[in-house]
């Protein structure tokens, strides 16, 4: 049985995420067939880099934080199993908190109220990797998520 990370992003009115693990490699898709977006993710030595749909992405660790963008957006995120972070400008952006039990994580990206929450069944991925993949999500298929400032 392959490895993967599946679940979904933003309940009954979000999104699918299904993505295959193949050692450094993250591939899959957020969405659906026609309203969706590819993903494809390489976890280097200093960060991650790759594409969602047609746009680049590409995150280094400086100072025990993972930072960098997200095609348009500006993106740090910190910890392992518990993940806290950010997307986007100050002033319009997004926070970030996921929590890892086990092979699960859930998390919230934005607000209670315009944000959207997440649940993850990771496969063997650390609790980082599952929050990345469902900002990348969150980036790819919101509109308001990938507006240039």
């Amino acid at each position: 049985m392959e490895d993967q990370i599946k679940g979904r992003l933003g309940g009954a009115d979000g999104y699918d995420i299904r993505c295959i693990i193949d050692g450094d490699r993250i591939t899959g898709r957020a969405g659906g067939k026609l309203h969706g977006k590819d993903i494809d993710l390489e976890i280097t030595e200093r960060g991650v880099q790759g594409t969602v749909g047609a746009d680049p992405f590409k995150i280094e660790l400086q100072d025990g934080e993972l930072k960098g963008n997200v095609g348009s957006q500006k993106l740090t995120l910190r910890g392992v199993d518990r993940v806290t972070g950010y997307m986007g400008e100050p002033i319009v952006g997004w926070n970030v908190v996921a929590q890892q039990n086990g092979d699960q994580l859930v998390g919230q990206l934005g607000s209670t109220v315009l944000g959207r929450n997440f649940e993850l069944s990771l496969g063997s991925a650390p609790g980082w990797v599952g929050t990345l993949v469902a900002l990348v999500s969150f980036y790819a298929l919101e509109p308001r998520a990938s507006i240039s400032r």
